[in-house]
């Protein structure tokens, strides 16, 4: 993401507080596998999740969020797309698109740590609680939500809606974070495993150091930020419509 940031913001100055908070799914992908599937699926266009590095951004055609997800794929003319690195959220999107999504084997660990056992356990302790899952959960886990949403359509899901009670299909922290949001609301994390260790790893401290010394600038090198910029920049133009 800090890369993205960079690509899109060449003028802007992107620092990383830690150097090694990086994302395990973003790491399933490689340029040399992703450059394999392309040949054999010459006719397919290639939709990559930003949760991704920048060399493989820039062998995309065009990247997505798992709010736009959907719309994106079928944005494109290709009748067939190799969706990259999530497979749960390539899978969700497969649902609302007739086109042939061919399944990239990555996946967000936080999210599929979330089982539907976790589920079924927890509508039980609490059956007035609505479920909301993000898109990155397992297909099964997904079966058994009230609503499907990003992270910021569950923050604003449980703001509007009704209910007064929810499990929290994300990143458990985002929990708390909805607590001090709303603290009339009662919230249940779906899983205690669904924690991003790297996430952790940027602290107030961390940022301070990193302000303060001016260090981790984040540099794309410009053969591949030129590429990559092309598959961001169709994402936003199709966001903005």
């Amino acid at each position: 993401m800090a890369e993205s940031a960079s690509i899109i913001s060449p003028e802007k100055l992107v620092l990383l507080p830690v150097p090694d908070a990086g994302c395990p799914m973003a790491d399933m992908v490689t340029v040399k596998a992703l450059r394999d599937a392309k040949e054999k699926h010459p006719e397919a266009a290639v939709v990559c999740y930003v949760n991704s590095s920048a060399a493989v951004k820039a062998e995309s055609d065009i990247c997505c969020t798992s709010a736009n997800a959907a719309n994106v794929v079928n944005s494109m003319e290709n009748r067939e797309i190799i969706f990259i690195p999530d497979k749960n959220l390539g899978k969700f999107v497969s649902l609302h698109t007739d086109k042939k999504i061919h399944f990239w084997p990555g996946f967000c660990h936080v999210h599929d740590n979330i089982s539907d056992v976790n589920i079924i356990e927890l509508k039980k302790m609490y059956p007035d609680a609505e479920f909301l899952a993000h898109p990155e959960c397992r297909p099964e886990v997904l079966k058994l939500a009230d609503n499907i949403l990003s992270t910021s359509g569950i923050v604003k899901e449980a703001g509007i809606s009704s209910s007064t009670e929810f499990i929290i299909g994300t990143e458990r922290e985002i929990v708390q974070n909805l607590k001090r949001k709303y603290p009339d609301k009662k919230l249940y994390p779906a899983s205690e495993k669904a924690f991003c260790y790297n996430m952790k790893k940027i602290t107030i401290e961390s940022i301070l150091n990193s302000l303060q010394n001016m260090e981790y600038e984040i540099h794309v090198p410009e053969h591949v930020s030129a590429k990559a910029k092309k598959a961001l920049d169709r994402m936003l133009e199709i966001s903005g419509n």
